[in-house]
């Protein structure tokens, strides 16, 4: 009776010691994000990605000029996006890059000549991040879209990660937009290359439920692309935004922080606007939302473009 009563006594302060530990690690989970903290590494300008300056720029700047109009701004990463006249020249605009310090991070769907870009790319040391959609048929029931969805991105992801490429299921909305569909896909390919880059001017219906689609997102989110954003902003003829002008986004921001993500930040012209003005203008917004975050407020400033 003595012996087990001194196991039983043994068992309830093991009991108490696991239970204290329990407690422990929950309250260490349960800690607040520094946000503060998190917002100045996250939105480093140094770690910023630039988006949508090809195409989309006023000046119609070629290579040499749009790398060096980066290096100006301090940004070093680029996510290419590009149309038929840009093609011939691809092997400029790597060399351009490569004289002035950009890293090519992301290119925007496929060109003509797949094989040979991955080709070009092995050469120089190149491995961007591929960014496709997702589609699938109306007709099709869910399952059989993930599917259909799964079954075209999955050849382009196998030859990409021969390369050392990923890629990356980009919302341009529609079904194959939808947060909780690119997720689908990604998880029904199952390859360690495939992920999702995320565009808040493509997300507008997503803003009630921003949080909750980011956490199921975030085990897959390569990118992450930011953008002035107001509710329904898309149906009241402000679809594209400077950042900080929007009513939501230091709201926005705070989740982001807050949601664990350290992954690439892009900002973008996607405009008709000068890309070197806009992109400042995205910038020096940037700059005020992580003033609101840290504490450490500067003068919202007035943008260039709108």
């Amino acid at each position: 009776m003595r012996f087990s009563s001194r196991l039983f006594a043994l068992a309830i302060a093991v009991s108490v010691l696991c239970t204290a530990a329990t407690v422990r690690a929950t309250a260490r989970a349960a800690e607040p994000v520094d946000v503060s903290a998190r917002a100045k590494e996250l939105f480093r300008r140094d770690k910023l990605v630039a988006w949508c300056i090809v195409p989309f720029d006023a000046k119609k700047r070629g290579p040499e000029d749009r790398a060096a109009m980066m290096e100006k701004l301090g940004l070093k990463h680029f996510a290419y996006d590009w149309r038929p006249e840009h093609v011939p020249t691809f092997d400029q605009e790597w060399d351009a890059l490569g004289k002035h310090g950009i890293s090519l991070d992301a290119f925007w769907s496929m060109p003509p000549d797949f094989p040979g870009l991955l080709e070009s790319f092995e050469k120089r040391g190149l491995k961007p991040s591929f960014w496709v959609m997702a589609g699938a048929p109306g007709e099709l029931d869910q399952q059989a879209k993930v599917k259909h969805a799964a079954d075209r991105i999955r050849p382009v992801a196998e030859a990409a990660a021969k390369a050392g490429c990923r890629v990356s299921i980009y919302n341009h909305g529609g079904w194959g937009g939808e947060p909780e569909n690119m997720v689908a896909v990604c998880e029904e390919l199952n390859l360690p290359n495939v992920g999702i880059v995320y565009n808040q001017h493509h997300g507008h219906d997503h803003l009630p439920r921003f949080a909750e689609a980011l956490a199921k997102m975030l085990p897959h989110l390569h990118f992450l692309n930011l953008n002035g954003m107001t509710a329904e902003g898309d149906k009241k003829g402000k679809k594209i935004l400077v950042i900080g002008q929007g009513d939501l986004d230091v709201d926005l921001a705070k989740t982001i922080c807050e949601s664990g993500y350290k992954g690439p930040i892009g900002i973008l012209n996607h405009t008709s606007h000068d890309a070197e003005a806009r992109l400042l203008d995205n910038l020096e917004g940037l700059d005020w939302v992580v003033g609101e975050l840290t504490g450490t407020p500067v003068p919202k400033p007035t943008p260039r473009t709108n």
